[in-house]
């Protein structure tokens, strides 16, 4: 009778109106035990609960297109002997479309979440999405601003709840409450727990897999902003390399090379689309020189209230500019000559080196990513701060000098790049890891790195491919062909980007379907829609012929390519 009891129970649960169980009072009764986490007090007070329906979401790079209904619920909680509040919100599907899943989200840049931009990627696939503002409130979207108390002094409650903290309690308080709302309670009902995330989201991610074996039964992490300190100050190198050899190129002079090296080196994996899907052998086989004294042409642009007209720019591709792109190309090396991190790939974007027009001197000068600045001013400097002020007197040698010091400070917080998973392993939990190889923000290389860390860690005496076999077992790393940072690239528009990773982590976790490729989506241009295959490390694509998938094969030589030491630091760089 009991089991018939609960039955009934689940039956009439799943077959309520969205508007049955959307309301406050229906969140409140099936919040998280009081003592479920400890340390932490919900406030049932703040819950709030409402039905949005019809909603239609088009055109996004993470997920499909659909329309659907959810329930937006929100509540507080705070840390116990903390003065703080932190916001959760969860959209939760109609009960009917619920399919016993939960998804956790992160942000990106300074942004501890992406807004809605992410949660309708688990709506669409029946999960529960959930997002946190980690107690930063109206800063949520900027957290750095709230990263120390005053001028020399860090906050480090609000660096460990952007560092790892705050995504551990959404998911963990999220995952009980899913359950709760939609009767789990069986010990045989399996709710599967996933994450999503790109750059910083990404590095979000990495922070829950590295630290806890029950984190998720699968997480997508694509071009992780991990080891922190490397990537923040290395978005300052090119400005340093353009400071250092005293040349400005306009940002047209600097487009012009990326168009003419993507032309020259699309045809390297067999086929020309307008994608560069080998940037080894680009980088290998292609002397940028040849783009000397190529014209180049932009139109002008009118004055915006952020920035000052800008006129044409017109003429040919120089030797000073072409000196410009070699030096970025080589990536930070110290000025010894050693090196200190990853290389670009040439196919990327000079989105790091863009310029600034001077409407007094009428010349083009440096313009110091803030990105990179705000690290340098507010993290190690410890200034209240949006950027450095300049980067009078930087050398080389300086952005070694603030890496050492950022990642002695940080290491057990947001370096991230912890390299023995083997609890999170051994838990079941599966990762597929993604990076775009025309990337401008984090150096494709950066996640080919830690990936070989992982393996060797791991798989300690065995040969090379049996490591490989045994990594690619549970933890999968595509690089995708024309794509940029987290999003498909105007610049190589026949490139796939891998919209539907949700659904091949789904088919991984809950039905046993490794994915040997991984789906991927044309985006834009004439092809948009297609499906195109992503070939998994280390194995590379070839086309041969006319075929719409390419060929996965190993090259050693661009496994030596992507694989090479940072011999300017005496002390393991996972």
């Amino acid at each position: 009778m009991r089991s018939l009891a609960i039955s009934a129970l689940l039956t009439a649960t799943y077959a309520s109106n969205i508007h049955d169980v959307c309301t406050p009072s229906y969140v409140q009764q099936h919040l998280p035990a009081p003592d479920f986490y400890q340390g932490l007090t919900i406030d049932t007070s703040t819950v709030t609960a409402n039905p949005v329906i019809n909603v239609t979401v088009v055109d996004n790079d993470f997920y499909p297109d659909a329309v659907f209904d959810y329930c937006n619920v929100s509540f507080t909680y705070s840390h116990n002997g903390v003065n703080d509040e932190v916001a959760l919100t969860y959209w939760l599907p109609t009960p009917t479309d619920f399919q016993n899943r939960f998804l956790a989200t992160g942000g990106g840049g300074y942004a501890i979440n992406s807004g809605n931009q992410s949660l309708p990627g688990g709506i669409i696939y029946g999960a529960v999405g959930g997002l946190t503002d980690a107690g930063f409130g109206a800063a949520q979207s900027n957290t750095v601003t709230q990263w120390l108390s005053s001028n020399g002094t860090l906050h480090w409650h609000n660096i460990y709840m952007f560092g790892y903290q705050g995504i551990r309690e959404m998911s963990e308080l999220g995952k009980e409450f899913t359950k709760s709302f939609f009767n789990l309670t069986q010990s045989n009902t399996t709710l599967y727990s996933y994450y999503q995330g790109c750059s910083e989201g990404g590095r979000e991610g990495w922070s829950q897999v590295q630290r806890y074996a029950d984190a998720y039964d699968g997480a997508i992490v694509g071009a992780p902003a991990f080891r922190w300190s490397f990537q923040q100050t290395q978005l300052l190198y090119p400005d340093v390399v353009e400071q250092t050899m005293g040349y400005y190129p306009s940002p047209c002079e600097l487009q012009a090379i990326v168009n003419q090296t993507i032309i020259s080196c699309d045809p390297l994996d067999g086929k020309v689309d307008g994608v560069v899907a080998r940037t080894d052998l680009c980088y290998i086989q292609f002397n940028i020189s040849a783009i000397q004294g190529q014209p180049y042409y932009c139109p002008a642009t009118p004055a915006s209230p952020l920035s000052p007209a800008i006129p044409a720019q017109q003429g040919n591709v120089t030797q000073e500019a072409i000196a410009v792109a070699k030096k970025i190309l080589e990536g930070l090396h110290d000025d010894q000559g050693r090196r200190v991190y990853f290389a670009p790939t040439p196919s990327a974007q000079f989105t790091e080196a863009q310029t600034g027009w001077n409407a007094t001197s009428n010349q083009w000068g440096l313009s110091v990513l803030s990105l990179g600045g705000v690290f340098v001013e507010v993290e190690i400097d410890l200034l209240n701060g949006s950027n450095i002020p300049n980067l009078n007197g930087v050398t080389y040698d300086t952005l070694k000098d603030w890496i050492y010091e950022g990642m002695q400070r940080f290491q057990g917080v947001l370096e991230t790049t912890w390299p023995d998973i083997t609890p999170y392993k051994q838990a079941g939990g599966k990762v597929l890891m993604f990076h775009g190889e025309s990337d401008w923000g984090i150096p494709t290389a950066s996640s080919v790195r830690y990936w070989e860390s992982v393996r060797q860690i791991m798989n300690p005496g065995m040969s090379y491919n049996d490591s490989a076999a045994a990594q690619n077992e549970f933890f999968r790393l595509f690089l995708v062909p024309g794509a940029t940072h987290c999003a498909s690239n105007p610049a190589e528009p026949n490139g796939p980007f891998p919209q539907t990773n949700l659904a091949v982590m789904i088919d991984w976790v809950e039905h046993g379907i490794l994915p040997e490729t991984l789906n991927g989506t044309i985006r834009q241009g004439p092809s948009k829609g297609q499906n195109q295959q992503i070939c998994a490390w280390p194995l590379r694509p070839v086309w041969s012929g006319n075929t719409s998938n390419p060929e996965c094969l190993y090259d050693q030589q661009s496994v030596d390519y992507w694989n090479y030491d940072l011999n300017a630091f005496n002390v393991p760089i996972y």
